[in-house]
């Protein structure tokens, strides 16, 4: 008895496989057995081909035919095809992604219950049904800088720049120092919200898998200025960041040209997302009350603006917020009472995010600047979808797919992702 690792193909006519099942497009695999005949020697003539096994061929679609007509097209000349079918993993193998065994912070462990809250994993799913990449586009986050040492951002931070507020500037975004009023990790759990390394066996799970992070400090030791803004803002447009992410800001409707006009130029070319601020009775922080600027808002442990969360407000005039997500339940800050929806003890529910204090740990953090970058991580995977989008195209398509929760629109990634793909 003879065995070979596929049938005999030739005289066959075998219908074409399943083609509204997720593939890979543009591609058509092809078993041709031991003899190809005339017609099908015929029928392959022209076609790019990859020999990938004994009897099996890849065969490129040729420009401007479907694959399944051209799949029919070969099957009529006897040869035997079906779609090069995709295969998913089913999640993340990151401990903090939901349904692991999670991260330990102190003497219990946490997931990152707000990937579920946003439908990250449909989110990536999609993606991989349309044969587009998950890691998103170049993605910048203005803030403290990040730690380069931490694994779960090996490999994902370009070199970076550091803008004081006397105009300096040096190449490298070390994270602040300890002693910093800013927060020593602020920056590092941004980035890592965005896009810490993910399906690694460790840690946790970014909104991107192995995207590509600016990190641009602006938050020195003494906080930012316009001039450290700006030239962050210059920089990060001028290396070709699609995103730009923005977890900081001052309360008060305030009136700053310069930084007006640095954001309204890097708008052009990229999206811009920035925290919504703190404190609830402040209105909505500057620079996310700019018109260019998309505001994020937090959400609690329900899906009620979180009670430290800015919202609109006579500070900063009719600016409404553009879009929430979850930000984790901080306690009660600035007399804000903690018996509103969505304002509980700060602790379990916080999101869990990375931290620079000690070289790899972990930490959970609350509030808008947390928020935030799930919305860049988002914009930064639909225009890794689709890259052919605008800036501002990409933003209204965000916005426009947002989930309604009562007076709010909060972000729901596959949504997102669909919108982009249209």
């Amino acid at each position: 008895m003879r065995f070979s690792a596929f049938p005999e193909a030739e005289g066959t006519a075998a219908p074409p496989g399943n083609w509204a099942a997720p593939h890979v497009p543009g591609e058509v695999l092809v078993l041709t057995g031991r003899r190809l005949s005339a017609q099908a020697t015929s029928a392959l003539g022209g076609v790019s081909t990859l020999a990938v096994a004994d009897g099996l061929l890849l065969a490129r679609t040729p420009a401007g035919e479907a694959d399944a007509a051209f799949a029919r097209r070969l099957t009529q000349a006897g040869l035997q095809t079906q779609p090069n079918y995709r295969y998913f993993s089913l999640a993340p193998s990151d401990p903090g992604f939901p349904g692991n065994r999670g991260v330990r912070v102190g003497d219990r462990a946490y997931h990152q219950t707000y990937l579920t809250r946003i439908g990250a994993a449909q989110a990536w799913q999609t993606l991989d049904a349309a044969g587009r990449s998950r890691n998103g586009v170049l993605t910048a986050v203005l803030d403290t800088g990040a730690d380069r040492q931490h694994p779960e951002l090996a490999g994902r931070l370009l070199t970076g720049c550091t803008f004081d507020n006397r105009g300096g500037f040096t190449v490298g975004a070390p994270e602040v120092s300890a002693s910093s009023s800013q927060g020593r990790g602020h920056g590092t759990g941004s980035a890592g919200l965005i896009g810490a390394n993910t399906d690694n066996q460790e840690g946790l799970s970014g909104v991107l898998w192995k995207g590509t992070l600016l990190p641009v400090k602006v938050l020195g030791d003494d906080g930012a200025s316009t001039v450290s803004l700006v030239g962050g803002l210059n920089y990060a447009a001028a290396q070709g960041a699609r995103v730009i992410n923005m977890s900081l800001g001052a309360p008060g409707k305030l009136s700053d040209p310069v930084l007006d006009r640095a954001i309204t130029q890097a708008a052009q070319r990229a999206v811009l997302v920035a925290a919504a601020g703190n404190t609830s009775g402040d209105g909505i922080y500057f620079p996310a009350s700019h018109p260019a600027v998309i505001a994020v808002g937090a959400l609690g442990r329900e899906d009620h603006l979180a009670c430290y969360s800015a919202r609109p407000g006579a500070a900063s005039g009719s600016r409404q917020l553009d879009i929430v997500a979850p930000g984790g339940n901080a306690g009660t800050r600035d007399g804000v009472s903690t018996s509103g929806p969505g304002c509980l003890v700060s602790g379990p529910d916080d999101l869990l995010t990375l931290s620079a204090t000690d070289q790899g740990s972990y930490v959970l953090r609350a509030g808008t600047s947390e928020a935030a970058p799930l919305v860049s991580g988002v914009a930064s995977l639909m225009w890794g979808a689709n890259p052919d989008l605008s800036a501002a195209e990409v933003r209204a398509r965000l916005l426009a797919s947002t989930r309604q929760v009562g007076t709010l629109k909060m972000l729901d990634a596959k949504a997102a992702v669909e919108a982009a793909l249209k």
